[in-house]
């Protein structure tokens, strides 16, 4: 399935009203190590059969923030966070944004 860009905290909390888990990736454009991290997200989402969301820091960073303060999770970027019932139950930054670990962690 695709990746969907969000832009909006407002969005955010809709999701999560909506479903159980989401993947959601904080992704720099500006970065390589963000490159990379998002390539290997998009590589999961690939063989997903559901959409994951992302959002690229430089046209969001008030969002970025507000999910820092909101969920108690530092900001880093890159940054994946899994959320399971409205709480981040997982996190990975930088070079611990593998494909494997996103799929280890991620349960449809």
């Amino acid at each position: 399935m695709p990746l969907q860009k969000l832009s909006t905290f407002e969005e955010l909390e809709q999701l999560l009203s909506e479903k159980d888990t989401l993947l959601f990736l904080k992704n720099s454009t500006t970065c390589p190590i963000s490159h990379e991290a998002y390539r290997q997200y998009e590589k999961l989402a690939n063989e997903l059969e559901e959409t994951i969301y992302f959002l690229n820091v430089q046209e969001a960073r008030p969002f970025s923030n507000e999910i820092a303060e909101k969920f108690s999770v530092k900001h880093e970027s890159p940054q994946v966070l899994l959320f399971k019932d409205n709480s981040v139950t997982w996190n990975a930054s930088h070079w611990d944004i593998t494909y494997k670990n996103l799929k280890n962690n991620y349960h449809q």
